[in-house]
């Protein structure tokens, strides 16, 4: 554990954005970041385009200053060499470096924070000159960067993955073990593993991701409507606000045999999956969220970015894949109904999620970047 380093006074930038297609986990994560941060001292402030689906209204409900870059007019045409993910940006690398440049102005940034699939060392190394740290937060390990320090929370992930992709004396953080949680999983860590031990399963658990453009949601909850579950069942489903397939969701929750609500905007989501003894989840961010707090999980693939994350979870048994495929709705209830009457493949399932992450990393990520400046400066 890295100590926490005296408060300073400077000014941190994160560039993010939130989209239909983006999804919503890279803005929460930097969120997560910036609260400890500000809790340091540093002044954090954000930088994001204004993509369909962003959350810029979230971002300054939760207290911090956001520079609103242009929303795109028309694709950018794609090139040879492009970050497989250039397309999420929405215009070309160099026009968002210019407009990120005349967004932060004349403060000398202590950090710049970038957590992009679409930008790699080139836009880093246009706007490098004009910030003190560059420090990158990646799930792929398909581009080079140029930066000090990149934070990687993949499971399975190793500095051997960058060695060719960032400069020989960046500072690596690779691994579950730097996964950027909220404090309050950490908090609910010893509750919610306590608790499962002898809870009768009753609490289910379905957050498919904030934006679930493809509605896999409604498709979940149709799938169970089906399953041979206790009468005293109790259903939490959880989407973003602007979701767009929201109101459906709801209308589908409100036929089901078992108590089911839909909430969104959750304030306290280590809260929702301590009480859950079983959840249907993405393999996207709030992976890690399960795994904290040791939560049995089917598990769908939304993204094929998400793919590896998710095998890998599998491997280690943490959670149960069910493919999008045909046989979707029969593989939901088959697994639902199996891990409800097995406790002991849900003690194993909760003990190996558990030891993947424990809800430390993130604020050892964010003592590691208040102690650089301490340190150097």
């Amino acid at each position: 554990m890295i100590s926490t380093p005296p408060s300073p006074k400077h000014d941190v930038i994160f560039r993010v954005d939130a989209s239909i297609d983006i999804g919503t986990g890279h803005v929460m994560r930097c969120l997560t970041l910036a609260d400890m941060l500000s809790n340091f001292g540093f002044a954090c402030r954000f930088v994001c385009r204004d993509h369909p689906g962003n959350m810029m209204r979230l971002i300054r409900q939760r207290g911090f200053a956001v520079s609103e870059l242009p929303r795109p007019q028309e694709q950018p045409e794609c090139h040879a060499g492009e970050p497989a993910h250039s397309h999420w940006l929405g215009v070309d690398w160099h026009t968002d470096a210019r407009q990120t440049l005349s967004a932060i102005g004349r403060v000398s940034a202590a950090w710049l924070i970038v957590d992009h699939y679409a930008l790699d060392w080139r836009w880093e190394r246009f706007l490098r000159p004009s910030i003190q740290h560059l420090m990158v937060v990646d799930d792929l390990a398909d581009r080079e960067h140029c930066c000090e320090l990149l934070c990687d929370q993949s499971l399975g992930r190793s500095a051997a993955d960058y060695k060719l992709l960032v400069p020989s004396d960046c500072q690596l953080l690779v691994g579950a073990r730097y996964a950027l949680l909220r404090p309050q999983f950490l908090g609910k860590r010893s509750y919610s593993l306590a608790r499962r031990r002898d809870a009768e399963p009753r609490r289910l658990l379905v957050t498919l991701g904030g934006v679930d453009k493809d509605n896999i949601t409604e498709r979940v909850l149709c799938s169970l409507y089906g399953c041979a579950l206790p009468k005293d069942t109790d259903i939490t489903v959880v989407m973003g606000a602007h979701a767009p397939w929201l109101d459906a969701v709801r209308g589908r929750a409100a036929r089901m045999p078992w108590k089911t609500r839909v909430v969104s905007n959750v304030d306290d989501m280590a809260a929702l999956m301590s009480d859950a003894d079983l959840a249907i989840g993405a393999a996207g961010g709030t992976s890690w969220e399960r795994c904290a707090l040791g939560v049995p999980t089917v598990m769908m693939v939304l993204a094929e970015n998400q793919r590896e994350i998710a095998g890998n979870l599998a491997s280690a048994g943490a959670a149960r894949i069910v493919e999008l495929g045909a046989d979707f709705g029969d593989e939901v209830r088959k697994a639902v109904e199996r891990l409800f009457a097995d406790k002991a493949t849900r003690d194993i399932m909760s003990d190996r999620a558990a030891a993947i992450c424990d809800g430390a990393g993130g604020l050892d990520v964010a003592r590691y970047v208040a102690g650089r400046i301490a340190r150097h400066g």
